[in-house]
């Protein structure tokens, strides 16, 4: 019989085939070591093949586009793994019509990623130096409030104070965690100024760049993180994929909505929410038809409520822009008529 679609898991040295015919009986079952995949793959005529998002998986997507081939991502969040039940499940889940797929990354979109999770790891790696640094000072009877930059003004009045209350032992620790923190400072400041340099080359960086609370890191963040944007048939999707919908348990014709999902990139959900915040910050007072209706909600609902609601909205206007059907344009205040 023909192989109609194959599953492929991916692993370090060793990946297991399972192909299917029309009738969803298994046909090709195969182990390949890693040299040998692509060759594999050339030598067969167009096939839909499924992949799990993971290490790899994206520029194995071109890999095999290239050749032809239809490539579908699938979440990689599944019980009772191994290799050859993988590939099975992977074959068996791509022919489904209601299945949800990951978008193909290109080359471009790779390295924009690779800013954002080096940026991202040394952000954290910083919040944690703070917070260690705060407990230790709290020992010692220094309370410093959590803003960062009152911690560096907390750590430079330590260093450079001729009080002796404090041990000569205790203001060299202090001495180099400042080194650190001002070393991560630099290294963040670089990354940053990185990803701004890629926001100013790219068009829809850009373009998105236009709507309020989306800034250079935002914006290409979610250029990184969307490739085809055909995966997403509206913005209520692309929203739901991001994690920024109610979280739905319906039964017996009632339905219950709670909190949000949660679902997705928490990374992109984060910024999203945080843009939100800043627009709500400087909403206030502002006559445009946007400011307005920020105002009414605010009036209705909890703060951390009406920021997720704006970062839901600007990620339908996100989807409409990157689906190449209109380009934003900024709410006018009624003086401006």
């Amino acid at each position: 019989m023909e192989v109609v679609r194959i599953g492929l898991d991916l692993a370090k040295n060793l990946f297991e085939v399972h192909g299917v015919d029309a009738y969803d009986n298994a046909v090709l079952r195969k182990r390949l070591r890693r040299d040998a995949v692509a060759q594999f793959f050339a030598d067969l005529p167009p096939y839909i093949v499924g992949l799990e998002a993971c290490s790899g998986s994206h520029n194995l997507a071109c890999v095999f586009a290239d050749l032809g081939h239809e490539v579908r991502l699938i979440s990689p969040h599944k019980s009772n793994k191994n290799d050859r039940n993988d590939a099975e499940a992977i074959c068996e889940a791509i022919s489904r019509p209601s299945m949800r797929f990951v978008p193909p990354k290109s080359s471009e979109q790779l390295e924009i990623q690779a800013d954002h999770r080096i940026r991202q790891r040394l952000v954290s790696g910083r919040t944690r130096l703070v917070n260690q640094i705060r407990g230790l000072l709290a020992e010692h009877g220094v309370v410093v409030a959590r803003d960062i930059s009152r911690i560096r003004r907390a750590l430079r009045q330590v260093t450079d104070s001729s009080d002796k209350q404090l041990g000569d032992l205790f203001v060299e620790l202090v001495c180099d965690v400042r080194d650190e923190l001002m070393e991560l400072d630099q290294r963040i400041a670089t990354y940053t100024k990185r990803i701004r340099h890629l926001f100013q080359s790219n068009d829809m960086c850009h373009r998105i760049g236009r709507i309020e609370g989306i800034g250079p890191i935002t914006a290409t963040a979610l250029v990184a993180a969307v490739g085809d944007r055909t995966c997403f048939k509206n913005g209520r999707q692309f929203a739901a994929w991001l994690g920024l919908v109610p979280k739905q348990r319906s039964s017996g014709g009632k339905s219950r909505l709670f909190g949000i999902s949660k679902r997705g990139d928490r990374y992109l959900r984060t910024l999203m929410i945080h843009g939100a915040r800043a627009v709500l910050r400087t909403a206030c007072g502002n006559g445009d038809t946007r400011s307005r209706c920020i105002e009414k909600m605010r009036y209705r609902r909890h703060p951390n409520v009406v920021a997720v609601a704006l970062a839901n909205m600007n990620a339908r206007v996100v989807w409409a822009i990157l689906s190449g059907r209109t380009v934003y344009q900024p709410a006018f205040s009624a003086s401006e008529h």
